[in-house]
């Protein structure tokens, strides 16, 4: 690897505290709530489905905990990428960055199949023009152009600027939050104890199958890292603001839960296309404006995370190709908007494909990025303790105070959650998630022996310089 060199941030510092706040956990609340919400139920039970939550919590809050040491420590742009070539060397970040990029592009070509789902509930007769099927599911030309316009529009809004980016993302979480709370409070007053019964379904299995697509619920406060040299806040405060944002992510899931629960019986549950959208109709007399209501929250949701994993995807291949490992084109930074432009334009092609897939794509893309995502919150965590005993002075403006139970603990939890995608458990992925993830890794792989060939500085390191941020605190 080759020296360190220091240069200015080619980046512009416009992110306030509610902006980092409503980037991660509007990542993380997304759509899901709406459209599985009955399926983890169903899996589980009540009780069953909010401790597979909670369970996921913990290990992303031990995560999240030398996610914010890190972070503070070196904001720069690349988040994983920076942490593990620090710490483990170019060939490790490497994985570390290509699996979290996966994660990424998975929610992004998530949402864009989504989008297309919601407003097909809305708008029954909507989807025109029948192209083919893929497992089952009819594709329409109408489905294709809703998923492929609206990634073009998200594509735009992230090219010209993180700050319009930010602004459309907090009212996108605004509106989620304030619809979910109708739902509660509406689920509070109107639902029936006995529905939650039983608490606890298909035993241990069930709750570990809910307990594996966690992860994928929960990344987007990793996304806060990926940002790091558009942060215009105290280093010491982005942990403090990771940290709030997966304890709110964990108690707005298991609420959800909760209210659905309350709302809907077992059978209802089975018979109904949007769970969450039929509970809110349910508790407000039948009304079906409700539900629409409901539906507008998750559209709101599905934009919020397409719009923070756009940002956070984009970054993650913009710093892996500035330390030399992909091609040298996705190092463009727009000289007027200050994004990189490439990289934002190749998670957008990826964005428009994906309509093109179906549904089938959703549950799919959900375990696949999920894999990608605890891989590489294995090896931050790793890399958390490596460089405690590396660069034990190395200036951590938000110090975990118990490093070695901290970072044990999530690479514990990290590991035996992979452990759970395994074949042969109750949880473990299907053909095709184990397909996807091999497309990645051999994409990876020619990447890799490209950039190892291509570039004698494979894996350097860059040094961003911070003088002009204040370190302290608020």
């Amino acid at each position: 690897m080759s020296s360190p060199k220091t240069q200015k941030s080619k980046f512009d510092r416009v992110l306030g505290k509610k902006d980092v706040f409503s980037i991660a956990f509007g990542a993380m609340i997304g759509w899901s709530w709406v459209v599985m919400a009955g399926q983890w139920i169903m899996k589980a039970g009540t009780a069953g489905a909010m401790l597979a939550f909670v369970m996921g919590g913990i290990m992303i809050m031990f995560v999240g905990l030398t996610y914010a040491e890190l972070t503070s420590a070196m904001p720069q742009c690349g988040g994983e990428q920076i942490f593990s070539l620090r710490a483990l060397g170019p060939n490790w970040s490497f994985l570390c960055t290509w699996a979290i990029i996966l994660g990424y592009v998975g929610v992004v070509a998530f949402e864009a199949c989504a989008l297309p789902t919601v407003l097909e509930y809305i708008a029954p007769g909507i989807m025109k023009g029948y192209m083919y099927s893929v497992e089952g599911f009819e594709i329409y030309g109408t489905w294709v152009a809703i998923g492929v316009v609206s990634s073009i529009i998200i594509t735009i809004v992230n090219y010209i600027g993180v700050k319009p980016a930010a602004f459309m993302q907090g009212v996108f979480t605004f509106v989620i939050v304030g619809i979910g709370i109708v739902l509660m409070f509406g689920s509070a007053l109107k639902g029936d104890i006995t529905h939650t019964k039983p608490l606890f379904d298909n035993g241990f299995g069930g709750l570990l199958s809910v307990a594996v697509m966690t992860p994928f619920m929960f990344v987007g406060f990793d996304v806060i890292p990926q940002a790091a040299e558009e942060i215009a806040i105290p280093f010491r405060q982005i942990g403090k603001v990771i940290l709030i944002s997966i304890a709110s992510a964990v108690a707005w899931y298991a609420l959800i839960i909760l209210a659905v629960s309350l709302m809907m019986t077992k059978g209802e549950m089975q018979n109904s296309v949007l769970v969450t959208a039929d509970a809110m109709k349910k508790a407000y007399g039948g009304y079906n404006i409700m539900a629409n209501i409901l539906i507008i929250g998750g559209m709101a949701g599905i934009l919020s995370s397409w719009n923070s994993f756009f940002m956070g995807g984009s970054r993650a291949i913009y710093a892996l190709a500035e330390a030399k490992c992909l091609p040298d084109f996705l190092t463009k930074i727009h000289p007027k908007y200050k994004t990189p432009s490439n990289a934002v334009l190749l998670i957008g092609t990826i964005s428009c494909i994906a309509p093109f897939f179906g549904r089938a794509m959703m549950e799919w893309l959900t375990n696949a990025g999920g894999v990608g995502a605890v891989t590489a919150y294995l090896m931050v965590s790793v890399s958390f303790l490596v460089l405690r005993r590396k660069e034990p002075r190395l200036s951590r403006p938000y110090k975990v105070r118990t490093p070695r139970f901290v970072g044990f603990m999530a690479i514990a939890l990290s590991g035996l959650m992979l452990v759970l995608y395994m074949p042969g458990m109750p949880s473990g992925l299907n053909v095709p998630e184990w397909i996807i993830i091999g497309i990645w890794a051999l994409l990876g792989i020619v990447f890799y022996a490209y950039a190892k060939r291509k570039f004698p500085e494979f894996g350097r390191v860059l040094n961003i310089d911070l003088k002009e941020v204040q370190t302290g605190d608020d």
